[in-house]
């Protein structure tokens, strides 16, 4: 239907409501003003009022053919003036009113969607000798990432996440030796509560020893989001000289990590 002005942009409506302050009195000053009292609906204590018989209105005057007490509940809507907005009422977009697709993640608020946290990584940024042919637990003292700081790069070198699930665990470390061609085995292992849990393959050459081995373990172990902690052990076996976990800071050659995976 043609009409005369600009496209309204407003698309939903409701019907404006005023509640008033009573007292002992019949007079009332209204928040919108009115033509005639066909354009209120009254309600005093919940009971809707007959216009023109029990109130009149004109303009913003309100006026009451009898008093109201202090106790009374009085309210009126405006059926004459209808307030439009551009936002949908409450709870009345469902998901079929939404093109597929459409939603990005910056609408959306953060900690929203699932998150692969807690998760860390840290390295060893030092040498450190070991016992020869025991298994040792490796200091991985330089955190790369720790998002919920559940990683104890300092004291037990242990990750203990606080939230239930799944998590994907790794590590690689290199065995190494402080004299030339003697490493004969590293293994790599993952701890679970202090019980070997996974170990990598046996990096060994018996006939031809090479002066280390950097062997990778990972797997996935569940964890309770409370007490339950992985750790990260490494074995290395020479034939002389004194063996070692290899670290440093720049190639990150022994690291440990670990993220929740998302199911």
């Amino acid at each position: 239907m043609p009409f005369i002005g600009n496209q309204p942009a407003l698309s939903y409506t409701s019907f404006a409501k005023q509640d008033f302050s009573t007292s002992a009195t019949t007079s009332y000053t209204l928040d919108n003003p009115v033509a005639n009292a066909n354009e209120l609906a009254l309600f005093i204590n919940f009971v809707r009022q007959e216009p023109t018989t029990a109130y009149s209105a004109s303009g913003t005057s309100l006026t009451l053919t009898s008093a109201t007490a202090s106790s009374d509940d009085m309210y009126c809507v405006y059926l004459g003036k209808a307030v439009q907005t551009v936002n949908p009422p409450n709870a009345s977009v469902g998901a079929s009113q939404i093109v597929d697709a459409s939603i990005t993640s910056g609408k959306l608020a953060s900690g929203v969607l699932p998150a692969n946290t807690p998760a860390f990584e840290a390295f060893a940024n030092a040498s450190v000798n070991l016992s020869n042919n025991t298994n040792t637990k490796v200091q991985a003292n330089t955190e790369i990432y720790d998002t919920d700081n559940c990683y104890d790069n300092s004291t037990n070198y242990r990750f203990t996440p606080t939230v239930a699930g799944k998590y994907y665990v790794y590590a690689k470390g290199r065995g190494d030796c402080n004299g030339t061609n003697d490493v004969l085995r590293v293994i790599s292992y993952i701890y679970k509560n202090g019980a070997e849990l996974m170990n990598s393959p046996q990096y060994t050459n018996i006939s031809n020893p090479a002066n280390f081995f950097t062997p990778f373990v990972s797997g996935v172990v569940d964890m309770n989001g409370s007490s339950d902690y992985v750790e990260f052990f490494i074995n290395v076996l020479i034939s002389s000289g004194t063996p070692k976990v290899f670290g440093d800071s720049s190639l990150r050659t022994t690291t440990f990590g670990a993220y929740k995976i998302l199911t």
